[in-house]
């Protein structure tokens, strides 16, 4: 069989060599986890549970001293009193062995609420940066992907710390204080050659692992493919049979099983490669050492304890590297996946806090927009030259087409992103200048696009202030004109809305929205298109309820139907980012410009239109659902 296309592309020594350094930075990132400042009970923890390891490697390497004594004991049987000697040597060796166990379970209980409180930090660390980062980012990354990220990076912090602190680290220290007490008891060529012994078949175990990644990786890949296809044909399995195309994607699953099948055969016998060199390596060394001591017990200089002593430290030491390829490997792949997850830390915020903010002192909620140029690429601009304000308890609706750059100002007013020239101010106050959560916490948003967590009614309506009673909770959504509704459900307030709220109708979560801004209380209000995807009657309700909430308050309309913004303190019209007209829904009407033009023609589409359609989704959400009444 021939390798499959592509197999090796990532067989290259620059990017091994960029992978390794990459590995190394994790390792580094990870260390002040395990030692974190202000935390003497965590500091406390790693001390005493090395200190365990410690005594528990000295009581591991002591057991085969007592053994060698019990077996010298035995070979003086012939004197008498001897016969006492082997029961107290073989009780003691008993005890140690499980003195050595203690020592290792203590070790892990101590060192557990470590590795947890490193995995907890690391992983809250990441998840809040994830937070702060601009919606540019966001917008960019696929949120599964980076789900998987954070969870691949916590399950390679939990192997490494497990495998690598108390399983290969140990065995090397092993390796040293058996080499000294054979130096000690013996002679120095026992020690040499155990070291060597060990040192191969480490150096041999590694080498071959990593000559073997190359065939993981070619089997990773073509069993991701071939699953790719698979899933793709399946979903589309309509399609397949439309086509007549059965042959043609079990084809197309061969080729990649096919490729599959090359790389697992070259895997597997590749096993047996480093199985028979550990072997090889492993019974060369046994081999030697007890001819070395086989000689010495011949010629007096050793005993029969002796023999029996190099043997089993050999065996020993070899029995915890016996899974040294695999350990490997996993480190390897657990520091890459490590490295992702720490490399998400180390991307800049594109909106950050000045030193010093202050936070938004507010009087009144006057909005200001002066000479506002944005675009989302230098080479695109999207706002040029925006000025408009927006008068403390008045309202402003912001009109235009598609792409004119309506939806950027509010992504600007709430700092999603910082203008790139001019200034945009709240109170006098530019945005810049004050912190993120105080600006945030002055303006409440219902957008056009309401998506709701999985989870409670009432649990979605207190997200707009979680310390609210469960009394407030339900006084807002009366404002809103959705406790009817509510009450009228099996579980009321403790109803399930689903993933992105997909249970209830466009309507209905475009009152949850309203009633999580009305608990919210905020200054300055935004309605983001918050009608357009709702049909006419459903769109008037809401429209009732935006009114009353909005009284009183500084208000922005983003809007697409006109009609819904026609009592505005003002309007302005956005058309390629810049304000082309401004002024109130009867002045612009009779200036007969752009505003004008756009309202004839919406007018027009209503009169040819006995009915709006029916809002997307909201037949589909009552079907799911039977249980919610409509």
């Amino acid at each position: 069989m021939t390798p499959p296309d592509g197999a090796f592309a990532d067989d290259d020594p620059a990017a091994r060599a960029d992978a390794r350094r990459r590995q190394w930075r994790a390792l580094l990132t990870l260390l002040p986890y395990l030692w974190p400042p202000g935390r003497g009970d965590i500091k406390r923890r790693v001390v005493f549970a090395l200190a365990a390891l410690g005594l528990a490697k000295l009581a591991t390497v002591y057991v085969p001293i007592l053994y060698k004594q019990a077996v010298d004991a035995l070979d003086l049987s012939g004197e008498q009193t001897a016969l006492a000697v082997p029961v107290g040597l073989i009780v003691a060796y008993g005890g140690v062995r499980l003195a050595s166990v203690l020592f290792q379970e203590l070790r892990e209980a101590l060192f557990a609420k470590v590795t947890q409180n490193a995995i907890r930090n690391a992983a809250l660390n990441t998840f809040r940066h994830l937070h702060q980062l601009s919606l540019r980012f966001h917008m960019d990354r696929q949120t599964g992907g980076l789900s998987r990220v954070i969870e691949r990076g916590v399950k390679g912090i939990e192997f490494l710390l497990a495998f690598t602190l108390f399983n290969i680290l140990p065995t090397l220290l092993e390796i040293v204080m058996v080499c000294g007490v054979l130096w000690a008891m013996l002679d120095w060529r026992f020690a040499v050659v155990t070291f060597v012994t060990i040192v191969g078949y480490i150096a041999y175990t590694l080498a071959i692992t990593e000559w073997r990644l190359k065939y993981r990786r070619a089997m990773n890949t073509k069993d991701s493919e071939a699953n790719t296809k698979a899933i793709d044909s399946l979903l589309n399995y309509e399609t397949v049979k439309y086509f007549g195309a059965e042959a043609h994607e079990a084809a197309r699953f061969d080729r990649s099983m096919r490729d599959y099948e090359w790389a697992a055969v070259k895997s597997i016998t590749s096993l047996s490669v480093v199985n028979i060199g550990q072997g090889a390596i492993v019974s060369f060394g046994l081999v030697v050492i007890m001819l070395m001591a086989a000689d010495g017990v011949a010629s007096g200089a050793m005993t029969l304890g002796d023999f029996v002593l190099v043997n089993t430290y050999l065996i020993q030491l070899y029995l915890p590297l016996n899974f040294l390829g695999f350990v490997y490997r996993q480190i390897r792949q657990s520091l890459t996946d490590m490295e992702d997850m720490f490399s998400i830390l180390r991307i800049e915020r594109e909106v950050e806090d000045k030193p010093g903010a202050k936070p938004l002192a507010l009087s009144g909620g006057a909005v200001a927009f002066e000479g506002v140029r944005f675009g989302y690429d230098p080479r695109r601009p999207i706002l040029k030259d925006v000025s408009v304000t927006v008068p403390a308890g008045r309202t402003l609706a912001i009109v235009g087409p598609s792409g004119a750059g309506k939806s950027t100002i509010s992504r600007l007013l709430f700092r999603f992103y910082d203008v790139q020239d001019g200034r945009l101010a709240i109170d006098g106050q530019d945005v810049r200048d004050v912190t993120q959560t105080s600006l945030r916490a002055a303006i409440g948003v219902v957008p056009q696009d309401t998506v709701l967590f999985n989870d409670t009614i009432r649990y979605n309506i207190a997200y707009g202030r979680p310390d609210a009673t469960p009394e407030e909770v339900e006084e807002a959504a009366r404002l809103a004109q959705i406790d009817r509704f509510i009450e009228s459900l099996p579980d009321g307030y403790d109803t399930m809305v689903g993933e992105r709220g997909l249970k209830l109708s466009g309507g209905e979560k475009q009152r949850v929205a309203i009633a999580r801004t009305i608990l919210k209380d905020p200054a300055i209000l935004l309605f983001d298109e918050a009608t357009s995807a709702l049909d006419t009657a459903t769109e008037r309700e809401i429209q009732k309820s935006l009114k009353a909430v909005s009284r009183g308050r500084t208000t922005l309309v983003i809007a697409h139907r006109l009609s819904t913004v026609v009592e505005a303190d003002e309007i302005i019209v956005l058309s390629d980012g810049r304000v082309v007209e401004r002024g109130r829904h009867q002045d612009l009407l009779a200036r007969n410009g752009v505003y004008a033009e756009m309202w004839r023609r919406q007018r027009e589409g209503d009169a040819t239109a006995s009915v709006d359609p029916p809002a997307a989704g909201a037949d589909d959400a009552a079907a799911a659902d039977p249980t919610l009444p409509r």
